[in-house]
């Protein structure tokens, strides 16, 4: 993992030891502390020095005078880049092997995963299976039906086929279905579905004029669904109470909206896209969430997403203080995430 080239290898370790001693106490670190620990010796004044270096460069801050200093969020990102992911002890991982594969359905595997998470890493355990952002058009069909129903077929790249029947207030015949499923996929087959969507608005907009009768026709079945896959979020989330026993120096009024926005399957939807891409499989930590909410500024999430069948991206994340233990709290989120795409 890079770490910043303006650190040599002294303030590296004092800065990754104070790190270590503020998640172990929750307590400014002050000098003497360290040099105490520190097994070359150092003075007191010489860590001052180097603890003023590092406030300097903003990875310290100094709630007091007289206080010791507390890592900021520039300070706990460099120590996750210097960290090695922890390894969960063998019995929880047969555990969670257990677990997973003891229930059938993807509800219940989401509402399972964020429970272990919470139970093995005592922060706010977060599974969510979504559907995938960027999956790709490979052609829709289109078949009329009796009774002004219409068959509606979408098929994408990955092989994942949704399909389901509309009711037409205007009819419609089946060479004007044609007409329209030859319009959409010589346009926009290869397009990602929300890219295709967009241009197919703009479209309908501009050439309404020109083919009036198709052009409408075409805007009904797409305000019913014609490019999407009808697949909504399945999100859980295990823990927030844990967040009570944190010091995050927010008023009682502030926790509790806090809490509330926790509580919105929306609000977890756009924090997971937000701070977690589609990476392949590959562990991601964000530390400060400010941006998805005011009372976030000191929390950190650190999650994975994994694709799981019928087009569906796994996220499993935990959410927790900045002072957490992340080399633990990221061996877990690794191994039930892949755990999760195991049983699937």
């Amino acid at each position: 993992m890079r770490i910043e080239n303006s650190l040599n290898a002294r303030s590296r370790e004092i800065l990754e030891s104070i790190v270590r001693t503020y998640i172990a106490t929750g307590e400014p670190v002050g000098s003497r502390t360290l040099s105490k620990r520190h097994r070359d010796g150092l003075s007191p004044a010489s860590i001052r020095n180097a603890m003023a270096d590092l406030a300097e460069e903003g990875y310290l801050s100094q709630p007091h005078t007289s206080a010791g200093r507390i890592p900021t969020g520039k300070a706990f990102r460099h120590y996750v880049r210097s960290l090695a992911v922890g390894r969960i002890a063998p019995a929880e991982a047969q555990r969670v092997h257990a677990e997973l594969r003891g229930v059938d359905t993807l509800e219940e595997k989401i509402e399972r995963s964020s429970r272990i998470l919470t139970e093995l890493t005592h922060n706010v355990g977060i599974a969510a299976a979504m559907p995938a952002s960027g999956q790709v058009l490979d052609q829709i069909e289109l078949l009329a039906l009796a009774d002004g129903r219409v068959l509606l077929i979408l098929v994408t790249r990955d092989r994942v086929v949704r399909n389901r029947v509309v009711t037409l207030e205007e009819p419609v015949t089946q060479d004007e279905l044609v007409s329209i499923r030859n319009y959409v996929n010589r346009n926009f087959s290869g397009w990602s579905l929300r890219e295709a969507r967009l241009e197919l608005l703009r479209r309908m907009d501009v050439e309404r004029a020109v083919y009036d009768g198709l052009m409408r026709k075409l805007h009904v079945l797409y305000s019913k669904g014609l490019l999407d896959l009808d697949q909504s979020p399945e999100v859980h989330m295990e823990g927030a109470s844990n967040l009570f026993g944190i010091d995050l120096h927010l008023t009682r009024e502030k926790m509790r909206d806090l809490l509330h926005a926790l509580e919105e399957k929306k609000r977890l939807v756009e924090l997971l896209d937000r701070f977690l891409e589609e990476s392949g499989g590959e562990l991601q930590v964000q530390v400060g969430l400010g941006e998805a909410h005011p009372a976030m500024a000191e929390l950190a999430l650190i999650g994975i997403s994994v694709r799981i069948p019928s087009g569906l991206t796994a996220r499993i994340a935990v959410l927790g203080p900045m002072r957490m233990h992340y080399g633990r709290v990221m061996g877990a989120v690794l191994h039930i995430g892949r755990t999760f795409q195991s049983v699937i």
